[in-house]
């Protein structure tokens, strides 16, 4: 029998994240700076909570995540009808893509960004159009001419990997010229509550611009990647229609009671962005003294960094080290003189400066 699936999943090939070693969850001896959490790590009271009420996996999730939608209704000072979970931000994003983007929807994306949003815009075969920028406050102006009629801009602030961020006037031009062109915009703000210098959220605006979309992670700022929860916040339609597409019991009961405490826990943000902030400053220091290493100057808890020699034998260089780090060259705009690293606690960093000034 012939298997007959879409021409769009036949072409699809999934996203390699993080530092792709097979090793990283067995061997607790590497420091991961591939994967861009917390440089504190998950909550205490997250840990505990869990560990004390482990039993609740006996029972069926809530299937609408109603106490996460209520804690984020404060959290947010958003109406419970402007939000949606989601089992991590991944799986709105492809959500997202599969109920409003389709053959006839002409896409803008900035490059380099996060690959998903273009592997889940080629799933359902849109017309993708990329814009090639390492700094979009810079282009803004081309960039807006470049938006779509009837289409999807794709913007993720502070973008990953390159670690800029547009300012609020700068995202209401692209959202107001979008909504004349009847165009929706996807804003991944997954990273911005680990922006220490300023606050550029636009998730207020939802209220006031139904073309605006934003996504948010709790995987990020609480590190939380392995029980994977996300939200999203926009306007009553477009949440009542992912709704009605999400698949029944995505957000287990371990995710939503974890995301009910850290939810609660702003405190943490406050003391994980004073770290990245010190850190950040020293990372990029310590690291642009060193010869073929170019820091970008990043806005949150990664960099970016140009080297000169090649990333793929960096990065085995340094695992052999016990440090991963992220090799770049599969971004979209990158290639394999770009290497990502998190901003970690400082030991974590100081062992990340030793290997790189005495390598060979």
């Amino acid at each position: 029998m012939k298997i007959r699936t879409k021409s769009s999943i036949i072409r699809h090939v999934p996203v390699i994240h993080g530092g792709k070693n097979p090793l990283q969850s067995t061997d607790r001896q590497i420091i991961d700076f591939s994967s861009n959490v917390s440089p504190l790590g998950t909550p205490k009271t997250i840990k505990n909570y869990l560990k004390k009420n482990i039993e609740n996996i006996k029972n069926y999730p809530d299937f609408s995540s109603s106490t996460v939608i209520s804690s984020l209704k404060k959290y947010t000072q958003l109406e419970k009808s402007n939000l949606l979970v989601g089992n991590g931000a991944i799986e709105i994003l492809y959500n997202f893509c599969f109920a409003f983007l389709s053959k006839k929807t002409k896409v803008l994306i900035p490059v380099p960004t996060f690959q998903e949003y273009e592997t889940a815009a080629k799933l359902n075969d849109c017309q993708i159009s990329y814009f090639k920028t390492m700094n979009l406050s810079e282009d803004l102006d081309i960039f807006l001419s470049k938006i779509p009629k009837n289409g999807c801009v794709f913007l993720c602030n502070p973008n990953n990997p390159t670690g800029k961020l547009l300012s609020k006037n700068q995202l209401l031009q692209i959202i107001k010229k979008a909504k004349k062109l009847s165009t929706i915009v996807f804003l991944d703000e997954c990273f911005i509550e680990m922006v220490p210098e300023s606050n550029e959220s636009m998730i207020a605006y939802v209220k006031k611009y139904d073309n605006l979309f934003i996504l948010r992670s709790l995987t990020k700022s609480f590190a939380l990647p392995g029980i994977r929860i996300g939200y999203g916040a926009s306007s009553k339609k477009i949440i009542e229609i992912l709704q009605k597409i999400k698949i029944p019991w995505s957000v287990n009961s371990l995710a939503q009671d974890a995301a009910n405490i850290a939810l609660k826990n702003k405190s943490h943000l406050k003391k994980s962005n004073l770290v990245i902030k010190n850190e950040l400053n020293y990372l990029t220091n310590e690291i642009n003294k060193i010869k073929g290493f170019d820091c970008n100057n990043s806005a949150t808890n990664f960099i970016l960094i140009k080297i000169k020699t090649d990333s793929t034998k960096l990065q085995n260089k340094l695992l052999e080290k016990k440090i991963l780090i992220r090799d770049c060259k599969n971004f979209r705009g990158l290639n394999n003189h770009h290497i990502r690293i998190a901003v970690k606690s400082h030991k974590d960093n100081q062992k990340l400066v030793k290997a790189l000034e005495n390598l060979k």
